[in-house]
């Protein structure tokens, strides 16, 4: 089964929590506070892989967790960082937010990751909170939550050409033909279901890899027949390669609805390099038609799968125009822009709501997060750190009033004078 989309979710780990801890050494009555950092939680990384060739593995296991940060202990003993947890996915994986459909990523290149959720900071321990006015912290802050995030990934195939035409156009024998996949062939329409990749070897250690997808019909574009759901498989292509059937009524008008579908379903086939292709040359008839209509295409080949004419002189053919293809993108590289801007980030934003206050930031709510709120020291230093921050201005001038609720994350407070 080809699966080319795919749901997942992903918690990455959260942090080790800070310990508190006392040194306790004989002769030593007042030893000072030594409880150490948690360690930071694993994140969760997408990675291209070209082993894979389709997300069938993720359909099954939908929901990644990443593993936590090892708690602090005493003596000054951080705990150990978690590990990051790899997820693979085939070369051409597209990722995008689920909620928004936004593109986040897009993972071409072997071994070519995108980080899905980032751990959660380890906790410090008490040792970290010393000060002139506190000799004696008797409290550490927790580890901090993981992201937790959603995304659809989607998967286009990564080929040098795409062969499109009608059903039983002989696309799949002529991969078959050229290259060691093994695509389903038979004589009625629609053989192909799903794509199929295979790889080219020419002379010189020369190579190309072909797309054929299932045949396209009049209206794909709009979801008829089953050409739609795979048209976005030859997007990435660097060549569209067409094939005919000269026993068509009309060749012509066949090769018009085939581009038609290709521009309604996506701008980017309009200027995309083409090669024409008449297929089952080894029918007489069709010899005869391909005789008559050469002219009126740009550069056409005959071919025949069953006995190999014409096959040798459109591999080498094909790979001329991915080289020409190589150089016009060569000469397409944008320069970089060395007036790069760069802008301020405010800590936090203010929300003014009917039940209150809401809080956003990312700041501001870690430190919310992994403050230990049943520890009376831990709380008042999470007031300190707000008050630095420059929280409680900005309340004060939105004209927050004595008890009104401040939501901050998961966490609601109390706003005090």
């Amino acid at each position: 089964m080809f699966i080319d989309r795919v749901r997942i979710k992903v918690v990455a780990g959260a942090g080790g929590n800070g310990c508190t801890s006392f040194r306790r050494e004989k002769y030593v009555p007042l030893g000072g506070p030594n409880g150490g950092d948690g360690g930071t939680g694993g994140d969760i990384n997408i990675v291209a892989a070209s082993r894979l060739g389709t997300l069938q593995d993720l359909r099954y296991h939908s929901t990644w967790k990443g593993n936590r940060g090892i708690h602090g202990k005493g003596s000054d003993m951080h705990g150990k960082c978690a590990d990051h947890l790899d997820i693979p996915v085939p070369k051409g994986t597209i990722v995008r937010d689920f909620h928004t459909g936004e593109i986040l990523a897009d993972l071409i290149e072997d071994g070519e990751q995108y980080i899905a959720a980032s751990g959660g900071k380890g906790g410090k321990g008490n040792a970290r909170f010393v000060s002139a006015t506190n000799k004696a912290p008797r409290f550490n802050e927790a580890g901090e939550p993981g992201e937790v995030k959603e995304f659809l990934l989607e998967l286009k195939l990564l080929a040098d050409v795409g062969i499109v035409g009608l059903p039983n156009a002989g696309k799949s024998t002529f991969l078959s033909h050229v290259t060691e996949a093994n695509p389903k062939i038979g004589d009625y329409p629609f053989t192909t279901i799903s794509p199929n990749l295979g790889v080219v070897s020419l002379s010189d250690y020369r190579s190309f890899t072909v797309a054929d997808i299932p045949g396209i019909i009049e209206g794909a574009a709009e979801g008829k027949g089953l050409g739609h759901d795979f048209l976005r498989h030859i997007e990435r292509t660097k060549v569209l390669l067409f094939f005919l059937d000269p026993s068509d009524i009309d060749p012509v008008e066949t090769l018009a609805l085939l581009e038609n579908e290709l521009t309604e379903h996506s701008d980017e086939f309009r200027d995309r390099l083409r090669v024409i292709a008449f297929t089952k040359g080894d029918v007489t008839e069709n010899r005869e038609s391909y005789a008559e209509l050469k002219d009126q295409f740009d550069h056409p080949f005959l071919i025949s799968s069953a006995t190999g004419e014409g096959l040798k002189d459109l591999q080498e053919f094909l790979w001329e125009t991915i080289e020409k293809h190589n150089r016009i993108q060569e000469g397409m590289e944008p320069e970089p822009d060395p007036d790069v801007e760069f802008t301020y980030e405010s800590p936090f934003s203010i929300e003014k709501t009917p039940e209150g206050f809401v809080v956003q930031g990312k700041k501001v709510v870690r430190a919310v997060r992994m403050t230990h709120f049943e520890n009376e020291e831990a709380v008042v230093h999470l007031g300190h750190k707000l008050k630095k921050m420059g929280l409680y201005k900005a309340l004060h001038r939105l004209g927050a009033k004595e008890g009104q609720s401040i939501f901050i994350g998961d966490v609601e407070m109390e706003y005090r004078e």
